[in-house]
């Protein structure tokens, strides 16, 4: 795998710097940010984003050197940090940031670009209480094969209520965070059960989402999507597919989806950034109906809108 183009982000939130790195207007540096060279040591073991999975990230598809979603992305991010009383995120440093990664770049059809931002070095080590923050461009993975073919997924109890992010907003749901460790056991669950991804569902019954996705779901001509308000990240390419969507004259909605809609459904979707539309085939052992050429037309329009 190529080394991915690394940016430090010395002015990552609002009135503060990383304190590691000199912000000048020197050669190779830019007002808040830096670029870095990732095949040297660069993040500190003492990193509470590393020891605590304590920070949050975003990752942004960029489509022949666009990134349709920025703004949707850096948004979310500003979300994240908040739930995380994380300092506030300086969005025009991140974003000029990301834009400086993608020129930077061999050019290439797809980049996945991450944005992360942890709360920095451990308590009483040099350094502390200063945020740590990079962003990394590189080739995103081939997604092709799933695309084309559809993936088959199980649902799995995420062990919430479904309104567990009003009750106890102290469990994060809803923020994008670098601890994803449960997500990463959910998708090994998956492959033991013979399934290649996983549909989350509260303990009382609602579909959630997927570890990495948003799911969609088609009824005759009516596609919804669960409500952000279940504790579950906004999708920001659920919200360019329900763009797509309204102008061919179908029903869009995000609301309260009970477990038992899935076997119902007309056809489903995983949709994420870089992934981008996914077809389900098969749920929990059972066929999922394929609407191939329609799931060709997602991935069409979310290539193009990057053009």
């Amino acid at each position: 795998m190529p080394v991915p183009t690394l940016i430090l982000v010395t002015h990552p939130v609002v009135g503060t710097t990383d304190g590691r790195t000199d912000d000048d207007h020197s050669a190779g540096s830019q007002p808040g940010f830096v670029l870095a060279d990732a095949s040297l040591p660069q993040l500190s073991v003492l990193d509470l984003g590393v020891t605590r999975g304590d920070g949050v990230f975003e990752t942004v598809m960029v489509s022949e050197g666009r990134a349709p979603a920025i703004d949707a992305h850096l948004g979310r991010f500003a979300s994240s940090a908040a739930l995380l009383d994380l300092p506030r995120p300086d969005l025009d440093v991140w974003r000029r940031a990301v834009l400086a990664a993608i020129d930077a770049h061999p050019p290439a059809p797809v980049l996945a670009v991450k944005l992360v931002l942890t709360r920095g070095i451990e308590s009483g080590a040099p350094g502390a209480g200063v945020p740590t923050a990079w962003v990394a461009a590189q080739p995103a993975r081939d997604f092709t094969p799933q695309r084309e073919n559809g993936i088959r997924v199980v649902t799995l109890d995420r062990g919430y209520r479904h309104d567990v992010a009003a009750t106890s907003p102290w469990l994060l749901q809803g923020a994008k965070t670098l601890s994803y460790a449960i997500n990463a056991a959910a998708l090994r669950e998956a492959a033991r059960r013979g399934a290649d991804d996983v549909i989350f569902t509260s303990s009382d019954g609602f579909v959630l989402e997927a570890p990495t996705a948003s799911v969609l779901l088609r009824e005759g001509n009516r596609f919804s999507t669960p409500a952000p308000e279940l504790g579950i990240l906004p999708g920001t390419t659920q919200r360019r597919v329900f763009e797509f969507l309204k102008v061919y004259g179908y029903e869009t909605d995000a609301v309260r989806l009970r477990a038992s809609e899935l076997g119902r459904a007309d056809a489903l979707w995983l949709l994420s950034s870089v992934r981008q539309a996914v077809a389900v085939v098969e749920l929990d052992g059972s066929a999922v109906g394929f609407d191939r050429e329609l799931t060709a037309q997602l991935n069409e329009h979310l290539a193009a809108s990057g053009r």
